[in-house]
């Protein structure tokens, strides 16, 4: 007999709480989405605003640092730090609304595939085979020059290509949750496949799958970061974090910093994701607890 969920919730948040990773990465995270909500308040300046007199400032504690721009501006005298804060927006944007619908799509072909087996696996299987055939980065551009520059461009693109990375892991634990008893039981007292499937299945591999949203939102960042610098994501007056790269590549000698603030920031960004996303398989899981 399973916990009552109020006492699984708890104990669960406190695996959670308990785990550096977790921690470390969820803090992180946490922090670049009130930056990312609260950014019409917290950037000092407008991201948009020019001023060619201030052009290429360096960051605060260097010569000819200017007072009210921390991390300096770029060669059009647009403030680097107020960019950075804004780029979060479609960042965090991406890499969330992405990595939810190519885990929806995955999940439910991967269950499917897994459950039934025989030549609906097989179908399945050869799709993903096919698809993955295929280089992700170049399909991303290629889809995102067909559909057209924007954010639903890139996030369609993401999703589209990226299921079968979910696909494939929740096929394989679906495949394994079949033998346990509990589903046996299950069909035994006349469930239903759907329900099987998704009051019985899905509750056990849903460690997995939330290890893998979490990855996949730090995929989808560096895609996004990607199709930025190439020109192929929102327009060219939303700040973003690529094309802040892209810009900085052009003047690195004269303002290095306008390459190393997103540079850094997205480094950071990844990072955090993976954290989060193995600590929190760590932490869901009850074998890998003990």
């Amino acid at each position: 007999m399973s916990e009552a969920p109020p006492r699984w919730i708890s104990k669960t948040l406190r695996a959670c709480v308990r785990d550096p990773k977790v921690v470390a990465g969820g803090g992180f995270i946490l922090f670049l989405l009130v930056l990312a909500i609260g950014a019409p308040e917290l950037a000092p300046k407008d991201p948009l605003e020019q001023d060619l007199i201030l052009g290429v400032t360096p960051p605060h504690g260097f010569a000819g640092a200017e007072p009210g721009y921390l991390l300096g501006t770029d060669d059009l005298g647009r403030d680097v730090l107020s960019r950075l804060i804004w780029g979060s927006r479609v960042a965090l944007t991406v890499a969330f609304v992405a990595a939810t619908l190519a885990a929806a799509l995955g999940a439910a072909l991967g269950l499917v595939a897994g459950w039934y087996r025989g030549w609906v696996d097989a179908i399945i299987s050869r799709l993903v085979e096919i698809w993955m055939a295929f280089p992700p980065v170049l399909l991303s551009i290629l889809l995102v020059a067909v559909f057209g520059a924007g954010v639903g461009s890139v996030i369609g693109a993401i999703a589209i290509i990226d299921w079968t990375r979910f696909c494939r892991v929740i096929r394989a634990e679906t495949m394994g949750q079949a033998k346990s008893d509990y589903v046996t039981a299950a069909r035994v007292i006349g469930f239903s496949p759907m329900r099987v499937l998704t009051r019985e299945i899905l509750p056990n591999v849903a460690p997995v799958l939330i290890a893998l949203i979490s990855l996949e939102m730090g995929i989808a960042v560096i895609v996004e970061a990607i199709l930025s610098f190439v020109g192929l994501s929102v327009s060219s007056d939303v700040p973003t974090w690529g094309g802040m790269i892209a810009q900085g590549r052009q003047i690195l000698h004269q303002g290095w910093w306008v390459l190393a603030a997103p540079l850094v920031a997205l480094f950071l960004t990844v990072l955090a994701f993976n954290l989060l996303g193995e600590g929190l398989r760590r932490s869901l899981d009850p074998v890998m607890r003990r």
